[in-house]
């Protein structure tokens, strides 16, 4: 029975509005529809705008149908079946639309999704974020959600490209992995090669990575487990919330620093690691990325002279905490003017500094060459730790040209006036002229509040002797997908832009004097985009001790 025009007001009166991505979508099936409906149809902004449409077109093909004569011949034939015909389309949407409708507003045990909230704390997240770079994390699967299975786990997290897994222990223990791969339970009993995939733990304040030690078998896959990273960390082992954990299985790492030896889950999350993907079309410092311009600035630290006659090389002091690069910045600017990689100042990856005197370094113009107009001076390492890395009265005494070249230094006391080897009598040309903070570009975020109130700490005694001041902004390629795949970007980079600008506000810089570079560390050859961004930082510094040198000459014409 067609229905009466007054029924189907009532009907369009219960009619519920769900959105203009439905009305659409209910608009590809309702091909029929007069011009003045399709009118309709494209501003519609509801399910029950649409309901009134129909309703519309099925009161004008009604009207018609009863307006047209029976009997009349084969054209009004036509057009009483075709009005008939319309309106029973019509009716059919209405009725279809209707009762999908009832079924959204009656929900039933089957449709309610509960809401994900990841257990990540913000913190968590940023030093999560300094591990991977910049990227976005997205929720994917809740253990406490979905259930402690491996059927659970592959059918939200199988095919998703790069996760990180985090487990939660009852102790307080954060910890997990990372493969850059897809978990694919088709591939059952196999591993996966990965050789980006990690471990870690976000117990302590730093975070700490295990990295991979064979990266063919860095990662398998069962279908009654969840996350398998190895043979070493394993997370909802046998459809339960347990781990197992076997060190050295492929990753080497300590169990009680990991996860306390804990081996009991009270969540497991995993999240979907997506590039941030930032990059600006405008770039926000501009740079001539050609190898004229290489040579012009090698050229620019080659003809280099201190504006003073009594300063044969300006000293750049500098200053980070451990493995920021101070001592791959020497080493890459000597390759720069070496013309392959080299590696003369110890560095490389540690929890404490490797650098445990000062040391000065001259840069030659080739193997053979005279040194350059420039040294510069390394120290060790800064740790948040009270009696741990280098002491700020230390900083001072090197400041002021009292420490010499070699100097041990003892972290439980600094530097004293009446010590060995102490320079009573100092000039200028052994003072510090200009001194550089190496930051992590990775860690800006992680940085603990000791560690930037000593910072602060040394900028107030360098400000009090008026050394000018810049900031280094290291591994900007491990900082930023974009960057990695092409050190290019590094200034078409919204994410290496907003590390600056976080670096100025906590230092107290302004962006001006912040400076990202990339230092040699894995390469054995040099490469053209890589020494322009260090000779562009070098020649930065070098303009800042001519600032010095400009102030001591006013001050003496002063005096």
């Amino acid at each position: 029975m067609i229905p009466s025009v007054m029924a189907l007001k009532r009907l369009l009166n219960k009619t519920v509005d769900t959105g203009c991505e439905q009305a659409i979508r209910w608009h590809s099936l309702f091909t029929v529809s007069p011009p003045c409906s399709m009118l309709c149809t494209r501003t519609a902004t509801s399910m029950q705008t649409r309901n009134r449409v129909y309703v519309k077109y099925y009161i004008h093909s009604w009207t018609r149908w009863k307006c047209t004569p029976r009997k009349r011949g084969h054209g009004q034939t036509d057009l009483k079946l075709h009005c008939l015909t319309c309106m029973m389309k019509s009716w059919l949407r209405i009725k279809r639309l209707n009762d999908e409708t009832a079924q959204r507003t009656t929900p039933t045990e089957t449709n309610v999704i509960p809401t994900m909230n990841h257990k990540l704390t913000q913190e968590q997240e940023k030093q999560l974020c300094s591990l991977l770079g910049n990227v976005k994390l997205s929720l994917l699967f809740k253990a406490s959600i979905y259930g402690y299975t491996g059927a659970a786990f592959h059918q939200k997290c199988d095919h998703q490209g790069p996760t990180v897994s985090v487990g939660y222990n009852s102790t307080g223990f954060v910890f997990g992995g990372y493969t850059s791969k897809d978990h694919d339970v088709a591939k059952q009993g196999q591993y996966i090669q990965d050789d980006k995939a990690f471990l870690f733990s976000l117990t302590g304040r730093n975070p700490v990575r295990y990295p991979v030690t064979n990266a063919q078998y860095a990662v398998k896959m069962h279908n009654t487990t969840g996350p398998y990273f190895g043979e070493a960390l394993l997370l909802m082992n046998a459809n339960t919330a347990t781990v197992i954990s076997i060190p050295g299985k492929y990753y080497n790492f300590n169990a009680a620093e990991m996860h306390g030896n804990n081996l009991n889950l009270t969540e497991c999350e995993v999240y979907k690691v997506e590039e941030g993907g930032n990059i600006i079309e405008k770039p926000w410092r501009t740079i001539l990325w050609k190898a004229e311009r290489r040579k012009e600035l090698m050229d620019s630290v080659k003809l280099y002279r201190p504006m003073i006659s009594s300063v044969g090389q300006a000293r750049v002091l500098l200053i980070g905490p451990v493995g920021a690069g101070k001592s791959s910045f020497f080493n890459s600017v000597n390759s720069i003017f070496r013309g392959h990689v080299t590696s003369q100042a110890i560095s490389g990856s540690s929890g404490t500094s490797l650098t445990t005197q000062f040391r000065t370094y001259s840069v030659k113009a080739g193997r053979d060459g005279k040194p350059l107009a420039f040294i510069l001076c390394d120290t060790m390492g800064m740790e948040e730790a009270t009696g741990a890395g280098l002491d700020v009265d230390d900083i001072s005494s090197i400041l002021k040209g009292h420490v010499p070249d070699r100097y041990q230094f003892n972290p439980s006391v600094p530097l004293q006036a009446d010590a060995h080897g102490f320079r009573q009598s100092v000039k200028l040309h052994e003072r510090i002229h200009c001194v550089v903070y190496v930051m992590d570009t990775c860690k800006v975020s992680i940085m603990s509040t000791k560690l930037e109130e000593k910072l602060v700490a040394i900028r107030r005694r360098v400000n009090l002797l008026g050394i000018p001041q810049l900031v280094l902004l290291t591994k900007v390629d491990e900082a930023c997908p974009c960057v990695a795949n092409n050190l290019r970007n590094v200034y078409n980079s919204q994410y290496i832009k907003t590390k600056a600008q976080e670096v100025s506000g906590r230092l107290g810089l302004p962006m001006s004097c912040i400076v990202p570079v990339k230092n040699y560390s894995e390469e054995l050859e040099l490469d053209m985009s890589c020494d322009i961004l260090l000779l562009s930082a070098l020649i930065q510094m070098l303009r800042f001790a001519d600032n010095y040198f400009d102030d001591v000459n006013d001050q003496e014409k002063h005096d």
